[in-house]
């Protein structure tokens, strides 16, 4: 109610000034700042010269701190079968709000999300005929900036194919980029980044986002898309003829299917999303600071541009962590059964989430038969199993393929519900065009509405769709530990990048948690007793520097038990009430504390390159705090599951320094002294 009250008074007392309209054609700039002031995005209509469009259009720049970061970046959208919206423009009306608000997010890396903005919105419409209608919204935060299309209803326009976006990110000056590319056909987002010259991404690339920026005259920027409905993802390709430019692509909706014993592909049109006025476009969104840690403390800017939570009731959702079976293809040691997809594996790693308080277990891909994800094959005993893991207080998530989901989501979800199931993974999507999309709020709606959590695997990157149903706990659409079966691409320079790239989206589903850690000359990859690259400890680091309300450890239980390290992933939360990113460069490393109660939990990573950091404990405030600590062991270059753990006394007046291993790390756990 504060907030509310503000925003009213705000309209009452300033109602002429914030709400005057400016009606007929100007060139004058329209200017909206951040908050704070370090921020100003202006729009203007004009003409520019080469190597910009010819004719007088709609632009957008940004400055930062003073200091231009975007020069004039064309707004348009492209129609199939009538002339691009993108010029010709008289501005009819704007119009300026201010919101100061916040909210509870008990399943996020921040609790208590501020929602502060300053709003323009810009009503444009065609000199020419037929004068069609377009709005413009730009949301200014004290992180960053958001923008939106939005078509009114309109005769003029009342159903339309929409083929691209015309929306320019134009640098002002030289920058790099961290660049990650899909393919036109599927993208399930799991790619390295590469950091290259802006200039070098080609005009045909579908790179994409989050894509992070560093300018080469300061500061660090993150672009993204926000509240993605109804609509195409995103991706950002280069433009012709202009340096240091992006440009938005839309991801094609399917034409037809091919589908082989391996795979399935499909061609494409040049559709990308068909709809009718009223639309929104999703938003926008570019992240700006100093550092590029500030970045990761900002990406809760992305849930504030989604609706709020649809659920009314969400005591029923649960984050946690979860054993998983599948990396280490159903493999256990020393037990009296054969090991594999069977009812009696499922219930030794029920046995053990039970015994190392882990709130689920998975029962992954292979147990259901004929694409009936109601009909368990002959080895799996599944009411046994859900009675097993009931017994023992552990809840079970059931993988399921997308396609055979489409279909019996409506008659499975119930029934699942009334077996006792407590939520699904669904996997291969691996598109994110405009009927995709649509699925994904259909199955996480419907699995709301039966208390089912959720896990979507072959995804899309998140676009804030956990805030309207927070059920929603993660997603992969990352390279993540899996890869470590068949390649060396789940580096620890890999790892180090993640943080500033694909989790600036929000939560990913990396599946941590491997104990056969081998050093850089030492790794093999394989799928028969899979290893992992670097160090135990850098492995215990991933579970605080990787965000997810859902966390797997990846390894089969033998694996796990009476080993060192194990104390910490039993004890480490997978939510948050504060997260700040202590030090860190893309790609070499990063260092993350948080908060979940009285308790902060710090990760530390490195590449392959050794590293001694002193780490600043001033976010402790006052007080006294027990520090157990997971570094790396005494010699980690001929073993990588070395580790060591002592215990000592921390406060916020001493920084904590530590020595990283190559491809090292260090997890913290610090209580408050009693």
């Amino acid at each position: 109610m504060r907030s509310l009250r503000l925003v009213i008074v705000l309209t009452g007392l300033w109602g002429a000034f914030w709400l005057q309209p400016s009606r007929g054609h100007s060139s004058e700039a329209l200017t909206v700042t951040s908050p704070d002031g370090s921020i100003l995005v202006s729009f203007q209509i004009k003409a520019n010269p080469q190597p910009y469009l010819p004719e007088e259009r709609a632009y957008y720049r940004v400055a930062y701190r003073g200091t231009s970061v975007l020069r004039d970046s064309p707004l348009g959208l492209d129609f199939m079968g009538s002339t691009a919206l993108d010029r010709s423009f008289e501005i009819l009306e704007s119009r300026r709000t201010s919101i100061d608000d916040s909210w509870d997010n008990p399943f996020g890396a921040e609790r208590k999300v501020s929602d502060h903005y300053n709003e323009l919105q810009v009503f444009l419409q065609e000199r020419q005929a037929p004068h069609r209608r377009l709005h413009v919204c730009f949301r200014v935060f004290n992180e960053g900036l958001a923008f939106r299309y939005f078509l009114p209803e309109q005769a003029e326009l009342k159903n339309f194919i929409l083929s691209s976006e015309n929306t320019g990110f134009y640098f002002a000056g030289a920058a790099r980029a961290y660049q990650s590319t899909s393919s036109r056909n599927l993208n399930a987002y799991e790619t390295q980044f590469r950091e290259v010259d802006v200039n070098e991404i080609k005009p045909t690339a579908m790179s994409v986002m989050p894509m992070l920026i560093h300018l080469s005259h300061g500061p660090w920027m993150a672009i993204l898309e926000a509240d993605l409905d109804d609509y195409a993802g995103a991706y950002l390709g280069g433009v012709l003829g202009v340096p240091n430019a992006l440009v938005t692509r839309l991801s094609p909706r399917p034409d037809r299917f091919y589908e082989s014993q391996w795979h399935m592909t499909y061609f494409t049109t040049d559709e990308a999303v068909i709809g009718s006025t009223p639309k929104a476009s999703p938003w926008r969104v570019i992240l700006i600071n100093d550092k590029p840690g500030g970045l990761i403390e900002s990406s809760s800017l992305i849930l504030n541009l989604n609706p709020p939570s649809r659920i009314s009731d969400e005591s029923w959702i649960e984050p946690g962590k979860s054993a998983w079976a599948d990396w280490s293809n159903n493999f256990a040691a020393n037990v009296d059964f054969k090991p594999g997809m069977n009812t009696a594996t499922m219930n030794h790693y029920i046995e053990f989430a039970a015994a190392h308080h882990l709130e689920y277990f998975i029962v992954d891909g292979g147990w259901y038969q004929d694409e009936d994800i109601l009909k368990s094959i002959p080895e799996i005993n599944l009411p046994e199993i859900l009675a097993h893991a009931k017994e023992r207080g552990v809840k079970i998530i059931l993988w399921i393929h997308w396609e055979p989901t489409q279909k019996q989501m409506d008659t499975a979800f119930p029934i699942y519900e009334k077996w006792g199931v407590s939520g699904v993974k669904v996997d291969f999507m691996n598109r994110d065009d405009q009927e995709m999309v649509n699925f994904y709020h259909r199955v996480v709606s419907t699995a709301a509405k039966y208390h089912l959590v959720i896990d979507l695997h072959g995804a899309y990157k998140p676009t804030g769709l956990r805030r309207t149903y927070p059920n929603l706990l993660t997603r992969e659409a990352v390279m993540g530990m899996e890869y470590s079966t068949g390649t060396d691409f789940a580096s620890p320079e890999h790892d180090a990048t993640l943080p500033f790239t694909r989790m600036l989206a929000g939560p990913m589903d990396y599946t941590p948690g491997c104990f056969n850690n081998a050093t850089r000359a030492q790794f093999i990859p394989r799928v028969e007793y899979p290893m992992c690259q670097g160090t135990r400890a850098h492995q215990l680091a991933l579970y605080v520097v990787f965000f997810s309300p859902l966390q797997m450890l990846a390894d089969y239980p033998e694996s796990f038990d009476s080993k060192p390290g194990m104390e910490f992933l039993e004890k480490v939360p997978t939510v948050w009430d504060e997260t700040r990113v202590l030090s860190g460069e893309p790609a070499h490393f990063v260092a993350i504390a948080r908060r979940n109660g009285a308790a902060w939990y710090l990760g530390a990573i490195t590449d392959w390159d050794a590293r001694d950091l002193e780490l600043p404990l001033g976010f402790l405030g006052s007080g006294e705090f027990t520090a157990r600590i997971f570094a790396d062991g005494p010699h980690p270059d001929v073993d990588a599951t070395s580790i060591s753990i002592t215990t000592q006394q921390a406060s916020s007046a001493d920084p904590l320094r530590v020595h990283l291993a190559p491809g090292g790390g260090v997890a913290v756990i610090l209580m408050p002294t009693k």
